[in-house]
């Protein structure tokens, strides 16, 4: 029996991040000005900023990209170099990257 599922083509990274506890305030407003200009790139469909509730030095970045090339494109924009940049002496560990693709709400849903 052939599948009638569509196929999936939205990229969704989850970038986890550990900051030194005096640099949370000063990370969360990078990571927020980060996030509202990757919001208007054409191959974001979506960028949250989330902060563990029970570790405020714990985040994880949400991005979801239209298309393959999209999270490269990201990686040159201004804003994005600034953020790395800006934030790289914050943390206490390397961010890690988790690349996922998309199951469900639909694509044309996001």
């Amino acid at each position: 029996m052939a599948s009638t599922e569509k196929k999936q083509s939205l990229i969704v990274v989850h970038v986890a991040v550990q900051v030194k506890p005096e640099s949370v305030e000063a990370f969360r407003a990078a990571s927020i000005a980060n996030a509202r200009a990757s919001v208007a790139e054409p191959g974001v469909a979506r960028f949250d900023v989330l902060q563990a509730s029970d570790q405020p030095t714990h985040f994880v970045l949400s991005e979801v990209y239209r298309t393959p090339e999209a999270p490269a494109a990201h990686k040159e924009t201004a804003h994005y170099q600034r953020w790395r940049d800006t934030v790289a002496p914050m943390m206490a560990a390397p961010r890690a990257a988790t690349k996922f693709v998309n199951v469900f709400p639909d694509d044309d849903d996001w």
